[in-house]
């Protein structure tokens, strides 16, 4: 059993955490821009990472600490992605998980540092040798929305979410901030996710879990079909439940993991940059999973058929034919295809529908589209956003 999701509260729901945001002069005056978050005993961690080939100097520092095993803290910035910046965005990277763990009492490599913001400027980091002091300073286990805030970018809303879990061995909780509303491309990572639990769990098992459910659920979502080159999503497990999570337990955790994630992808999904929509791609009957994902995949990113479900167009054209370049071997005459409930294409030929009744139900803020390819039993399903003109404005002006 779980509790309600509560999407009030974060990383400081599970207990021995702390956490922090404050503005050290990276982004403009009043805007939060440096994350701080700490157990207050040392915590399992794993982590997912970017697959793009370009990784920033704070990707490749937090692969080092996720490797270890072991950690105790996560510090973020926003604003500077610390990207493409050279041996010095390396010693940047170091430099912040020292300032941490000098103040911790442990060692930088137990310290994950993560980045976002515009790639190829040097971190300023006068400002987060300024920033770190402050944020230690308004540490708290309260109220964890200026922590949210601090990792925003192109957001329009901080994303948190937390539950409580009854596994076999005891109650534990489960909190997480995340970030993300561009950039955001199915290839894990899509953007930034910070999770806390205070179960006992062992690394590599939290590394199983964590990397299942990133797979079910930060992986299915896009934006704009672009994968950045500082995503992450991090999991801290410091154990202070006093409930260890063994082979009866793992199966309740890992659902409330789920849950969590499963909630703030989706969280992305509505806040997309220049978002009035989101829409559901559920792909059925596929030969394989794979082959389902990458149908599902290629619909959720056509600019086609998302600026058909901008302007509520019933165009399912434009479906079928994304289908047809997805790579997969399909044929039309074993496919279906249902909008909003309504049977628009079945076996090679459309069907009879009312189109002015499907184009007002093509103006709800939440879109389904199912289609079934007639191969198998596989089936997968993406989360995806409309494409309107407030994306090209925002993206167009985004350095200035």
């Amino acid at each position: 059993m779980m509790s309600e999701l509560n999407p009030h509260r974060g990383v400081n729901f599970p207990k021995g955490f702390r956490s922090a945001g404050v503005y050290c002069g990276i982004k403009k005056p009043g805007l939060l821009d440096l994350a701080l978050i700490v157990s207050e005993r040392e915590a399992s961690v794993a982590g997912t990472f970017t697959q793009n080939r370009v990784q920033a100097a704070p990707v490749r520092w937090s692969k080092g600490v996720v490797a270890g095993g072991r950690a105790r803290a996560i510090i973020a910035n926003s604003g500077n992605a610390n990207c493409l910046t050279g041996e010095q965005g390396e010693r940047d990277a170091q430099r912040m998980a020292t300032l941490v763990a000098e103040r911790l009492g442990c060692e930088p490599s137990q310290v994950v540092v993560a980045s976002t913001g515009v790639i190829g400027i040097p971190m300023p980091m006068s400002a987060i040798e300024a920033g770190v002091p402050l944020a230690f300073a308004r540490l708290s286990d309260e109220d964890d929305r200026a922590t949210a805030d601090a990792i925003l970018t192109t957001d329009t809303f901080p994303k948190r979410a937390s539950l409580e879990v009854e596994t076999s061995n005891g109650t534990v909780r489960i909190g997480a901030i995340a970030k993300g509303a561009g950039m955001i491309a199915p290839n894990m990572a899509t953007m930034l996710a910070f999770i806390t639990t205070d179960a006992a769990i062992d690394a590599r098992t939290l590394q199983a879990c964590l990397t299942e459910v990133v797979d079910r659920t930060f992986n299915c979502i896009t934006v704009d079909g672009d994968t950045s080159t500082n995503d992450m999503v991090i999991a801290l497990a410091n154990g202070a439940s006093g409930v260890q999570i063994g082979a009866r337990a793992l199966d309740a955790f890992q659902q409330g993991l789920y849950q969590v994630c499963d909630y703030l992808a989706k969280r992305i999904i509505r806040d997309g940059e220049g978002a009035t929509k989101i829409f559901e791609v559920r792909v059925e009957g596929a030969a394989s999973e794979a082959d389902a994902r990458k149908v599902a995949r290629t619909i959720a990113e056509s600019l086609l058929v998302k600026t058909a479900i901008h302007g509520g167009d019933p165009n399912w054209g434009r479906i079928i034919a994304a289908v047809g370049r997805s790579g997969v071997p399909v044929n039309p005459e074993q496919m279906r295809l249902v909008m909003q409930d309504v049977i628009v294409f079945e076996y090679g030929k459309p069907l009879p529908f009312d189109e002015q009744g499907l184009w007002q139900k093509l103006q709800a803020d939440e879109i389904h589209l199912i289609l079934s390819l007639g191969q198998g039993g596989a089936r997968a399903t993406f989360w995806s956003s409309d494409l309107t003109a407030e994306y090209v404005k925002i993206n167009s002006a985004y350095r200035t």
